[in-house]
């Protein structure tokens, strides 16, 4: 019987101007394999390589280590040797020797979330060999300890003891530093390169309990291993989680042959960027380093050099440094290396009109030649991504549709937030200056520790340089703020995907760990002080500085012409106070979707007026305390409607049960008694009797309405008077009352007859009339599958999709915090339901409520008002339904246009 052979592809090469895949293959081969291999076949100078599949990392994660090596071994090796062809130098070989790299690369860009080792293959017989190669025993030895350095790290886990202490290999470093009166790497001899390399090595024989590997196929089988397990690290698990990146994607591993930025003078590295990732703003920029290695730049440890002339004016201006001085120690690589850095323009411009996107690339220098090292789509702020998308489509490279789709929605959020005060800003003292890595407006209290950022409420995070283990600190601090690390260094990076205020490069910042003290000048500023931050200056001001809304112009407000130009379904908000209505109408909001009448009750002017009428055991008396909230509620919906004015309001009757509006305190207790002249005893009697065992599923709703009908009069009453007012004084009114949590016909029935019967006499009494529909909140699987029936009735639906996922998935939305993470983590489910609408399930409900009601009433009106009206993939759920608007806070509004045009868009693809 013939044995079936194994024959699917895992392992893809590229080089030479070939590659077996392209840039279509990314979550095959990851962001970074895909491009490699694209730049390969469009000629860019690429070190020739090959991707291991993220299909394999899969395998790995499933099968184990020794199934997942068997099933690429022959491809690695065969691999290996096509480098070797390429480069004319053998892996392993004594004196001609091949070293290579090894980096992850997940199907999105994920900034220092996973793992890199460098000069693999290095032992010591290679370095002999390499030095004699090279004519450089410095570059070799320089190499050799930089791989035990890495390796140590990333393969046999040599980190730091502790937060307050160093890395380990950094801190023999210093120590040699401090013994021979150096600061810089650079500066160390043949002779100390040499003796780190011992001394390394030794450091990971006393920690580890195991010689430093010296065979080259074990390192690289370590270090694929490694790339592999660091998808599931703690920093790449929370960066994915932030994201909300699945885990079952799986990283590539790219292997590369090595060039070397650190064979001299006539060497370098560096990071740039085709358009300011800050800004948005059209200009080539980016930062390199002399003799140096890819990881300096990013790591932050040296401070690099702009690559463009204007770049390093722009940088000395804010340094304070005078031109001669600049020319003459801190010259651009334009300037320094005028041939190369022409070569390098040339590229930045194919490769962003090849991709049509603004490209980040990475790019060595070794011994006059250049290599470009990687290329992908930039990380970028909220409102670079809109400068470019649109500064692209007036240039002609792409067209509106494509505009629309190179804007993230969740980014659009970056935009919304508080920006200082000018006036606030004349009055602050700057107390520093760094680079304005990443805008924005940052105040807080200061916070030496990632893992202390949630000390207060608004921290900002202080740090001599930031590493990929301080991205959760990083993610909850207000802002960063680094001594080190110019603006393509890790925090700089991380800090602009995040949209996330960050000043780099703050030379003058003297940061003590260990005391947790940061000294600048004569100052000395502890942990706890507050300081803050213009991430678009670059100035670190003393205290707190007031802040402002930011006003919605420029390419924003043309980026949400167009999203309104291609958009189908309307985007309404959810708005309890003429306030949040008027914020939502600014941000484009087209009418409300959801006002909550209960939050009304909660003023101090009203909640006594609540109590009484819940506490009355009559109905005379119940109306008698509804009479007294009645003109308190008509004005708040006047305020609305004005704020509104021509678009359709809907307004839900009140909600929660009555327990949520009385006393549980004592002395609240005692005061209500004595205002209303009963006994303590009467109340706690009152109190007692409204709790409820699962109140989510109790006296609520409908069926509060339709228990007590007089407190759906008064609201009714209040709605339709405070529309009459507003008609005579010529505003238009478009009201919709909302009966919550219906589960039945009749119940939907009987309080529909209330509002009409009340707007009936009002329009009596006034001699005048409204338009306003009726219609229901599908919050309870019931009323879904009745939606046919309900739809006789109702002039529109809205789906409630917080309390239909409750009640579909029965969880308790208050208790889910519990277990749903570690849901997420075990794979039960993808996403919290509560976040992101459940399609399968929630989802079907929805469709069959939309179904069902049209078959009946093919004009009905139907929308959204949970809060997955504001969540990306949710709106486009939607909109595939056929809902006829969404609903959403008043923040979301723009995130929800964006959406909108982009579901539209996707629909015609």
């Amino acid at each position: 019987m013939e044995v079936l052979q194994d024959v699917k592809k895992r392992v893809f090469k590229f080089g030479n101007k070939t590659a077996d895949g392209n840039s279509e293959m990314r979550n095959l081969l990851g962001g970074k394999g895909a491009n490699l291999a694209e730049m390969s076949s469009i000629g860019i100078p690429v070190p020739p390589g090959f991707t291991i599949t993220t299909e394999v990392c899969t395998e790995y994660n499933e099968l184990g280590q020794i199934a997942a090596i068997n099933l690429i071994k022959d491809e690695v090796e065969a691999s290996v040797a096509s480098i070797e062809s390429q480069m004319g130098a053998a892996f392993g070989d004594k004196d001609n020797p091949l070293l290579i790299s090894v980096r992850s690369g997940a199907r999105v860009s994920m900034p220092g979330m996973m793992d890199t080792v460098l000069n693999l293959g290095i032992n010591d017989e290679v370095v002999l060999g390499l030095a004699k190669k090279t004519n450089n025993e410095r570059f070799a030895w320089d190499s050799y300890r930089r791989f035990i350095q890495m390796y140590g790290g990333v393969v046999l886990g040599m980190k730091p003891a502790s937060k307050e202490d160093i890395d380990p290999f950094e801190e023999i470093m210093e120590h040699l530093k401090e013994k021979r009166g150096i600061t810089l790497d650079t500066e160390f001899t043949l002779q100390d390169l040499q003796d780190l390399v011992y001394d390394f090595k030794d450091a990971v024989k006393k920690r580890t309990g195991k010689n430093f590997p010296t065979n080259p196929w074990d390192q690289l089988w370590g270090a694929i291993i490694a790339v592999f397990n660091s998808w599931n690290g703690d920093r790449a698990v929370y960066y994915r989680n932030m994201n909300g990146y699945p885990a079952d994607w799986g990283t590539a591993v790219n292997v590369q042959a090595m060039v070397y930025g650190n064979m001299g003078e006539n060497s370098g590295t560096g990071v740039c960027f085709t358009r300011d990732a800050g800004t948005g703003e059209n200009i080539f920029n980016g930062e390199y380093l002399i003799n140096a290695q890819g990881e300096d730049v990013v790591a932050g440890v040296r401070t690099p050099q702009q690559i463009t002339k204007i770049g390093s004016q722009r940088w000395a201006e804010l340094a304070k440094i005078e031109e001669e001085d600049r020319a003459e120690n801190y010259p651009s690589l334009e300037e320094l290396m005028p041939t190369i850095f022409s070569e390098l323009n040339s590229y930045q411009d194919i490769l962003e009109k090849h991709y049509r996107d603004m490209q980040d690339m990475e790019f060595t220098i070794q011994d006059g030649k250049l290599w470009i090292l990687q290329t992908r789509n930039g990380k970028r702020t909220g409102a670079a991504m809109v400068k470019i998308a649109m500064d692209l489509q007036k240039e002609g490279m792409i067209d509106e549709k494509e505009a629309l789709m190179l804007v993230e929605p969740n980014k659009l959020d970056e935009l919304l937030h508080p920006v200082f005060d000018p006036e606030a800003l004349k009055r602050a003292k700057v107390i520093a200056q760094g680079l304005p890595a990443s805008p924005g407006a940052a105040t807080g209290k200061i916070v030496f520790f990632a893992d202390e950022a949630d000390k207060y409420k608004n921290s900002i995070l202080v740090r001599i340089e930031t590493s990929p283990e301080d991205l959760e600190g990083m993610n909850i601090a207000k802002g960063i703020l680094t001594a080190r690390g110019g603006m393509t260094s890790h925090a700089a990076v991380v800090a602009r995907g995040m949209g996330k205020c960050c000043i780099s490069g703050a030379g003058a910042l003297k940061i003590d760990y260990k005391r947790r003290t940061v000294t600048i000048g004569n100052q000395k500023y502890h942990e706890g002080d507050w300081i803050s931050l213009n991430g678009s200056t670059g100035n670190i001001i003393e205290g707190k500085v007031a802040t402002k809304e930011p006003q919605l112009s420029g390419e924003f407000a043309e980026i949400m012409n167009l999203a309104d130009k291609y958009g189908e379904i309307k985007v309404r908000t959810n708005a309890d106070t003429p306030r949040d209505a008027k914020v939502a109408r600014s941000f484009g909001a087209q009418g409300i979707g959801l006002t909550r009448t209960e939050h009304m009750f909660f003023e101090l002017d009203r909640i006594k007026a609540m109590r009484e009428m819940i506490l009355a055991d009559t109905v005379k008396g119940r109306k008698q305390a509804l009479e007294e909230l009645l003109p308190m509620q008509r004005s708040d919906f006047e305020g609305i409607f004005e704020a509104m004015e021509g678009c359709a309001v809907t307004i839900r009757l009140l909600d929660p049960p009555l327990h949520e509006f009385v006393p549980h305190q004592l002395a609240t207790q005692k005061e209500l008694a004595e205002d209303m002249h009963i006994s303590l005893q009467a109340v706690k009697n009152k109190v007692a009797e409204l709790e409820e065992f699962n109140p989510m599923l109790g006296h609520r709703g409908c069926r509060l309405g339709n228990t007590y009908p007089e407190i759906t009069e008064m609201q009714a009453r209040a709605i339709i008077e405070a529309a009459l007012n507003l008609k005579e004084r010529g505003v238009v009114c478009k009201p919709e009352i909302m009966i919550p949590l219906v589960g039945t016909v009749k119940e939907f029935e009987m309080q529909e007859q209330i509002i009409r019967r009340t707007a009936k006499t009002i329009f009596k009494e006034r001699n005048d009339a409204v338009e306003y529909s009726v219609g229901t909140m599908i919050e309870i699987p019931r009323a879904a599958l009745m939606a046919d029936l309900i739809a006789e009735k109702a002039d529109f639906f809205s789906f409630g999709t917080n309390d239909l996922t409750q009640m579909t998935f029965g969880y308790s939305r208050d208790d889910a915090s519990k277990f749903l993470p570690k849901y997420i983590e075990k794979g039960i489910l993808k996403v919290d339901p509560f976040e992101v609408i459940d399609q399968e399930g929630v989802g079907q409900l929805v469709k069959i409520g939309t179904q069902r009601g049209r078959a009946t009433k093919p004009e009905l009106k139907v929308g959204i008002c949970g809060e997955h009206g504001g969540e990306p993939s949710s709106i486009e759920f939607c909109y595939n339904t056929g809902m006829d608007y969404v609903s959403c806070s008043p923040y979301r509004v723009p995130i929800a246009r964006l959406v909108s045009a982009q579901a539209a868009i996707k629909s015609t693809m």
